[in-house]
């Protein structure tokens, strides 16, 4: 429920969506569904260790096999050099994203790819890539972030080097520090100080579609790729960047998407199908087996964690100290910069220091992942929180409302905030109906308990492009580059709308290729209703000048005159002009200059940041360690709600992975560094059944820096689902957590050790 009265006329409401139609009944055209004239099939041979040499591989059994067209390995691609170069939310080094794409003298990983096959079947392809022999020496592994640090573990990649070590080889690959005031005065002048170690798994995104692309390159030199992806031009820009060709030679199609989360950011098989499709001179589709995306797509780091923070009998923080390590994967690019700026953010500290390590091992590359590396980080800093409030006996919300940030508070990183909505949505969950509620009690050998945690999450601006037209009968459409993952079609054409003062029904949102539209950054980092909701706010301001300039010359005034208000045109100072609404005004358009489109391009900097404050009710068995949520409610500033429904769902579907991460999710490697759990029914995500009804507070606090008042909403509710889940299953068995994820055997191993 939204709790302020909506101040617009179409923002605020719950049009149905733009999409639906064609999402529901199938027709919508996904990756996958893509077919064209002599289409061939396109598999990939990936390798079986963790960590090997590749001495040989010998492709010429795979190519005797009727129906293979092409082979391909690393030497096929050019061998890039190294360096670190800004692409959307996380910096990206070309080299790596090439050695990501295709090994070239060793696999980092298992499932790593090392080939790939093109033929005119699918299964052809497939049974072809088992033909090829790959000759490796297998070589030690590491896939622990502490093992990894130490001086003598085997060395990932012999081109990582941080400034502490000298020339020294290492798989750290950089270290993070925010320090401030004086942390040995802090911890003395404490009455409580807790001090805790935490571990988090490796976790995937879990997006129901897989990886997919389709490729075709002419004889011309240009080329189009037909892909599902969180960013078209990001999709184009990497493959340029790993095939060493113009970016302009290419055109980048998006197709619908199935889920991203992040994870759809990267690249893993555009310039391999766009090679093949070279070799061969025919379109190659490729599309992963699910085992291929959890072994070889960028799941999100686990972690090592240690916390120490202490604070007075008034219930004041007066020091924290963080340390930790994140999983970089293969190669570097942990989102440990990410955990460090959140972890503490929601509170007013004078005395902290924050060190954060990217640390590679023998696991695949990690990617973004919803508010990537800040639930980590959470988990770990809102359970030591939580603990010092239970020593010092304060309520869990009071003991954050007095160290809670505000507008003029620093962050860990130095900003300071602007105007902020934390202490809102502690207001609002300490007044929600549930916690008002009584606590649940235990019963039937069950035991019962409450947790809350709160998050933070900076979002992003980046670029955006938009261009507004309208149509000859007085709608208008709305092009942008922003893929659509959680509703932005609807929320780009309700700005639109609302500017224009027509319907959200009148206004038809597309999202366009490479081509058609100017540069935009990928859907990330909760951005798109924020910044491509601002250029379609520009946008659609450049369509009510030319209107206003278009209605003077039919009324033959000056374009000052002319007033332009919920969708029609006046001149009060001229009275024998009868207003105009912008049907009527559509048809004279072609006799008063032609047709009206407006355009903006943005790289906006007034992002307004989000916090979220959630209360989880669960039921615990203390034989099987089995945890039920009974209730769960997430308050969080959302800013300008655009349009509720999506936002609620945004929460939901967010706390409902933050909930598989607290309770199930993990990647599990065996001994020889496999993962044994490469499919959706042993890598065990939530369904309907494992949760209830989402119940959500929309606290909105306008962000100034935007002009309808957006801030980004998909990404902070994923942050305090695990601490809020480790918290309430404290109060329900007295037992803390120190562990992702808090699955029974876990649960009840701690409660064995309790006694």
């Amino acid at each position: 429920m939204a709790q302020q009265e909506a101040k617009f006329k179409v923002i605020g409401t719950r049009p149905i969506r733009h999409d639906g139609v064609d999402k529901v009944t199938g027709r919508a055209k996904y990756g996958a569904d893509i077919d064209l004239p002599g289409l061939l099939h396109g598999k990939v041979l990936r390798s079986p260790h963790a960590h090997a040499r590749i001495k040989s591989i010998d492709a010429s059994a795979a190519l005797a096999l009727p129906g293979v067209k092409a082979v391909i390995t690393s030497a096929d691609l050019p061998d890039l050099p190294g360096g670190v170069v800004p692409m959307g939310e996380l910096p990206m080094n070309p080299r790596h994203l090439s050695l990501n794409v295709l090994a070239r003298d060793k696999a980092l990983y298992d499932g790593h790819a090392v080939a790939a096959v093109a033929a005119t079947n699918p299964h052809i392809a497939e049974e072809a890539a088992k033909l090829i022999k790959v000759d490796y020496e297998v070589l030690p592994h590491v896939q622990s972030v502490v093992d990894a640090m130490q001086d003598d573990a085997p060395i990932l990649l012999s081109d990582v080097r941080i400034e502490e070590k000298g020339d020294q080889e290492t798989n750290i690959a950089s270290h993070v520090k925010f320090e401030r005031g004086d942390l040995e005065a802090g911890f003395a002048a404490a009455d409580e100080i807790v001090e805790r170690e935490f571990d988090t798994a490796m976790v995937h995104q879990g997006y129901i579609e897989p990886h997919n692309a389709v490729a075709q390159h002419n004889s011309d030199g240009r080329s189009t790729i037909w892909v599902s992806t969180q960013g078209a031009f990001t999709a184009r820009d990497q493959t340029a960047m790993i095939l060493d060709i113009p970016a302009s030679s290419m055109k980048v199609v998006p197709a619908e998407i199935g889920g991203g989360f992040g994870g759809k950011i990267s690249v893993y098989l555009e310039p391999l199908a766009l090679v093949l499709s070279k070799k061969t001179g025919k379109p190659v589709k490729m599309v992963m087996s699910r085992g291929d995306v959890l072994r070889a797509t960028g799941p999100t780091s686990g972690s090592h964690i240690k916390v120490k923070m202490g604070a007075t009998k008034d219930g004041k923080i007066t020091a924290a100290q963080i340390w930790m390590a994140y999983e970089g994967g293969a190669f570097p690019g942990a989102p440990v910069g990410a955990g460090c700026m959140t972890v503490l953010a929601p509170y007013d500290l004078e005395n902290l220091q924050i060190d954060g390590y990217d640390v590679l091992v023998n696991k695949p590359k990690t990617a973004a992942y919803r508010a990537p590396g800040s639930s980590n980080s959470s988990f770990a800093g809102e359970t030591v929180v939580d603990e010092l409030a239970e020593k010092l006996g304060f309520d869990p919300l009071e003991f954050r409302r007095i160290n809670g940030a505000k507008e003029g508070t620093a962050q860990p990183a130095g900003p300071q905030f602007g105007k902020i909505g934390y202490l809102e949505t502690l207001d609002a969950a300490q007044n929600s109906d549930h916690y008002k509620s009584a606590k649940p009690q235990s019963g039937n050998g069950k035991k019962r308990g409450r947790g809350v945690a709160s998050g933070f999450w900076f979002n992003a601006g980046f670029q955006s492009s938009a261009t507004v037209n309208i149509n000859s009968d007085g709608t208008a459409n709305v092009v942008t580059g922003s893929t659509d993952i959680g509703g932005t079609r609807a929320s780009c054409a309700m700005i639109a709308a609302e500017v224009l003062g027509l319907k959200a029904e009148e206004v038809h949102p597309v999202v366009a290729d490479t081509e058609s539209i100017g540069h935009t950054d990928m859907t990330g980092g909760s951005r798109v209703t924020f910044a491509t909701g601002t250029a379609v706010y520009e946008a659609a301001q450049d369509v009510v000048n030319q209107l206003k300039e278009r209605a003077a010359k039919v009324w033959k005034v000056e374009t000052k005159d002319v007033v332009f208000q919920d969708g029609a045109v006046s001149c009060p100072s001229d009275e024998k002009n009868e207003p105009m609404d912008l049907k009527e005004l559509a048809t004279k358009l072609p006799r008063t200059g032609g047709p009206v489109s407006g355009r903006a391009q943005v790289n906006p900097r007034g992002v307004g940041p989000a916090f979220a404050t959630h209360v989880v009710d669960v039921e615990v068995d203390p034989e099987t360690g089995k945890v039920d949520i009974l209730r769960y409610t997430a308050t969080q500033d959302v800013g300008t709600a655009i349009h509720p429904s999506y936002v609620e769902g945004q929460i939901q579907g967010a706390v409902a992975q933050g909930v598989g991460w607290g309770l199930n999710e993990e990647y599990f490697y065996d001994e020889n560094g496999t993962l044994r759990n490469a499919g959706f029914l042993d890598y065990r995500m939530p369904t309907c059944l494992d949760l209830p009804m989402i119940e959500t507070i929309l606290v909105e606090v306008p962000n100034p820096g935007h002009p309808v008042g957006v801030r980004g909403v998909g990404e902070v509710p994923i942050i305090p689902p695990p601490a809020a889940l480790a918290n309430a299953i404290h109060n329900a068995l007295g037992v803390r957590m120190e562990e992702l994820p808090m699955s029974p055997g876990k649960i009840a191993k701690a409660v064995i050790e309790q006694g």
